[in-house]
């Protein structure tokens, strides 16, 4: 089931919030985790009951590793941290069969002819998603942050629908302490809740469909090593910067969103990240927290910064190659990681020799080289084949075949790319503009942008732009990040 489906809008979502908010309002807060728990699992079952299967067995797993782990940590410490170990191999290994098993056939037979039998049929949706959520929980335990979980937090925990398969990915302590903390759900979070979703809906419907129909074509000429133009190659690598970031800010729109009309807090995953002014601010603002998963759970424990400089480059290395090893099985990906590593290392060296003093015209610089460089790493990222990537790669910097035909209207690409390239720059943000923060302890100051100053105007707005997306589902797609 897909948020960008009349299916999920008009009956999944509006029957959960039903159900849910019905047992809450009569203080039964045990079924309504219950009845949260199954719609979650009907909703990863509309794509595969197998997969489903699966999750449920990882679950049963991981709750007895998890509390053999929290019943062991202070009286039997070495226990604990061969459980932790135990544990992690199991769910590292589960997801290195099912995503990696076919990439490593692959290879092996491409090197030696073995000629090994298939792999594994499918990939189990958000395998990547949920297995880091299930490490995270896993090592939270051992440290001693979750002192003690049931069953059914477990379950809502790991499955809870608008982050289940595509994050963004939660702590424990991020999310169950706001289940058993209920309020009454306020005219001011359905607001909110409703036009995260609906400018969510729209990035996705409205922005990076109507993109994907410029990407498609010439990444496929450039896999099928037909010559690339310059305009088509540059046309096609900004389309597809544009497409990622509206599909995948669109679908965490919508997770945090649906989210809050539950009375749930997510955590940020995007603040303009495309605004940043250097690859280590640009990590900072993309796919927030999988960067903050591989910093506490890869980076430091690898060593971080402990162990001199020259260790501290190579532990970041490691990291974003791993990180881009976690986003999909392909060389590709693996060199995307190395490519990501190598600019974060470049950037802390540079910062390192000026203390990060900039001259004026280096601070204008910078925005434009680092985005420069993103746009360079999506092609790699896009790209089917380390070939393609090539070939894309050549043509925009304006070596490839001289009078390739173009393979899309170049002219027509850039005046789509050309102004939401300047509403990702200039325009607020959704946080920006519904005054949404992970956690409300209390109320913010009134912003520019904030849904209390928005009156019927500015409310009749939403409403036209989730019409007009509604109205626009013509054909339902998945979302990009549904592949890793």
């Amino acid at each position: 089931m897909l948020f960008n489906s009349y299916g999920f809008i008009f009956v999944f979502l509006p029957l959960t919030l039903l159900a849910f908010h019905g047992f809450t309002a009569q203080g039964f807060y045990r079924p309504a985790f219950a009845v949260l728990t199954l719609a979650s699992l009907i909703f990863y079952a509309w794509w595969s009951v197998t997969g489903l299967a699966l999750l449920l067995v990882l679950i049963v797993c991981n709750y007895a590793l998890t509390r053999l782990l929290i019943a062991s940590r202070i009286a039997r410490p070495w226990r604990a941290k061969m459980i932790l170990i135990a544990a992690l191999a199991f769910n590292l290994g589960v997801l290195g069969y099912f995503k990696y098993r076919n990439f490593f056939i692959a290879n092996v037979d491409m090197a030696f002819g073995l000629k090994w039998p298939p792999g594994v049929p499918f990939l189990p949706l958000g395998i990547s998603f949920f297995t880091f959520q299930k490490i995270a929980l896993l090592v939270d335990a051992y440290k001693g942050k979750v002192a003690r979980i049931g069953w059914l937090d477990y379950g809502l925990f790991v499955s809870f629908f608008p982050q289940l398969i595509a994050g963004p990915i939660v702590h424990h302590s991020e999310l169950m302490p706001q289940f058993h903390t209920r309020r009454a759900l306020t005219a001011q979070q359905i607001a909110q809740g409703a036009a995260i979703f609906a400018i969510g809906l729209a990035k996705k419907v409205l922005l990076a469909d109507t993109l994907s129909r410029f990407v498609g074509p010439v990444f496929n000429a450039a896999a099928a090593a037909h010559p690339i133009s310059f305009g088509n190659g540059w046309a096609a690598a900004l389309a597809y910067t544009l497409q990622l970031y509206f599909d995948f800010s669109g679908y965490t729109d919508m997770a945090i969103g649906a989210a809050l009309l539950f009375g749930i807090r997510l955590p940020l995953n995007f603040a303009s990240p495309y605004k940043a002014a250097s690859i280590i601010d640009f990590w900072r603002r993309w796919h927030m927290t999988l960067s903050r998963f591989l910093r506490d759970y890869l980076y430091i424990p690898l060593g971080g910064n402990r162990h001199g400089e020259a260790r501290r480059y190579l532990n970041l290395f490691l990291t974003m190659l791993l990180g881009g090893i976690w986003h999909g099985a392909g060389w590709t990906f693996v060199l995307w990681g190395a490519l990501q590593g190598a600019y974060l290392a470049i950037n802390h060296l540079w910062r390192a020799a000026t203390g990060d003093r900039m001259s004026a015209h280096m601070r204008l610089i910078g925005p434009a080289m680092t985005f420069v460089c993103v746009v360079a790493g999506w092609v790699v990222f896009r790209a089917a084949d380390i070939d393609a990537a090539g070939t894309m790669l050549r043509a925009m910097a304006g070596l490839g075949a001289r009078g390739a035909a173009p393979v899309i209207d170049s002219a027509r690409t850039m005046s789509l790319v050309l102004p939401l390239l300047a509403l990702v720059w200039l325009a607020p943000n959704t946080q920006e503009l519904t005054d949404y923060s992970p956690v409300k302890q209390q109320p913010a100051p009134a912003r520019r942008f904030a849904i209390p100053e928005w009156g019927a105007g500015r409310a009749a707005a939403v409403g036209a732009l989730f019409a007009l997306s509604v109205l626009s589902l013509s054909k339902v797609t998945e979302f990009i990040y549904f592949q890793f």
